[in-house]
């Protein structure tokens, strides 16, 4: 999960970005802030990944703000100004967004974003160790790296990025137990899934990234499943008319 902040001076601006980062499994919003006073607050009170920064604000611009930063975090800027994009990406952001940001565009700098998180090397230092089916084998697999992983009698298949699967001997009920709740669901008695993989909930079926494999939603996992997504999920409030 990469946990992010938002920096902007204008309220609304906030409230559509942070619908966006709920609609988007791989993001945790930690706060957001009006001034850059908060915004350094919140940067030094938890383990922030990404900012979300607008650049037009009245005291300090965003870029002056970047130079407080000290590669503390990823940035993405939010604009509503095309000729700042030059300079932005000058100070090394991840991405440049134009306002009034759209989810798809948001989404691609969002994927930017985890790409070049990882790429640092931040969240890939977690990882296990498996026993192959060949005797005093250990094959260590980063924890980030596992898209989802497939249950097959005595042994389960690790489905990992950037890589070939990877068999193991173990029993997937056991490795259930043993891995994060917050990053691994099982949704099937065959698969566990790494939730900020997830691109696509089809009916039954879960599109992940990096392969051109669905994953089936056993009936007795769905309910789960489902409870533990509707938060990511954006629906017009009540009362409030399609404006499409």
């Amino acid at each position: 999960m990469i946990n992010c902040i938002i920096l902007d001076d204008e309220e609304h601006a906030i409230e559509l970005l942070t619908l966006h980062i709920e609609q988007t499994p791989f993001l945790k919003l930690l706060g957001t802030a009006t001034d850059p006073i908060k915004a350094l607050q919140l940067l030094n009170a938890g383990d922030v990944d990404l900012l979300f920064l607008d650049i037009q604000m009245p005291g300090m611009t965003g870029l002056e703000f970047m130079q407080l930063l000290n590669g503390k975090c990823k940035v993405i800027l939010t604009t509503a100004y095309r000729e700042y994009a030059l300079e932005g990406f000058d100070h090394n952001v991840v991405d440049y967004l134009l306002k009034p940001i759209i989810f798809s565009r948001f989404f691609k700098a969002a994927q930017r974003a985890q790409e070049s998180i990882l790429a640092s090397g931040k969240e890939t230092d977690d990882f296990i160790l498996v026993k192959t089916e060949y005797k005093g084998k250990l094959i260590k697999i980063k924890i980030n790296d596992i898209i989802y992983i497939e249950g097959m009698a005595k042994y389960v298949r690790f489905h990992i990025r950037n890589s070939e699967p990877v068999m193991a001997l173990l029993n997937i009920g056991g490795l259930e137990d043993r891995l994060a709740a917050d990053r691994f669901l099982r949704i099937h008695k065959s698969f566990i899934i790494a939730v900020p993989f997830i691109i696509m909930i089809n009916g039954n079926m879960v599109h992940m990234e990096f392969t051109k494999e669905t994953i089936p939603i056993g009936q007795a996992y769905r309910d789960a499943f489902m409870k533990h997504m509707r938060e990511k999920v954006i629906t017009n409030k009540p009362g409030n008319p399609n404006t499409e």
